[in-house]
């Protein structure tokens, strides 16, 4: 086995991880919807949990996805072409993730310093 495949195969396997944490992290946070609308004293904001674990979950998924595109061009495939497009890749992985950030915490991240000082201790 070369260095190459041996690259490839732990490619492989981060994006197995990263694919991963969105399903089971999805199906979590979807049980744990469910159990909260089903009980009074939590169904009260539960639709927001679950839209926060639900992204959250999806947060981190893009993140590991984007390790193994940059392992997989680094190392793998040294092409202008792969370099291309994991530029493209990572840009759109980057504008959905702060678009997921802004959704989940309902503020600008250049706000959010000012908005956690509003809020009391």
């Amino acid at each position: 086995m070369t260095y190459e495949q041996w690259i490839s195969d732990v490619v492989k396997v981060v994006e197995t991880v990263g694919s991963g944490i969105m399903v089971i992290g999805g199906l979590g946070a979807f049980l744990v919807f469910v159990r909260d609308a089903a009980t009074d004293a939590r169904r009260a904001g539960s639709y927001e949990r679950l839209r926060r674990n639900l992204g959250r979950s999806i947060l981190l998924g893009l993140e590991v996805l984007i390790v193994a595109d940059i392992v997989r061009t680094v190392v793998v495939d040294q092409t202008f072409e792969s370099v291309t497009v994991l530029g493209i890749i990572v840009l759109i992985r980057i504008l959905l993730s702060f678009s997921l950030d802004v959704e989940i915490d309902g503020v600008w991240p250049w706000n959010r310093l000012s908005e956690s000082k509003d809020q009391p201790l």
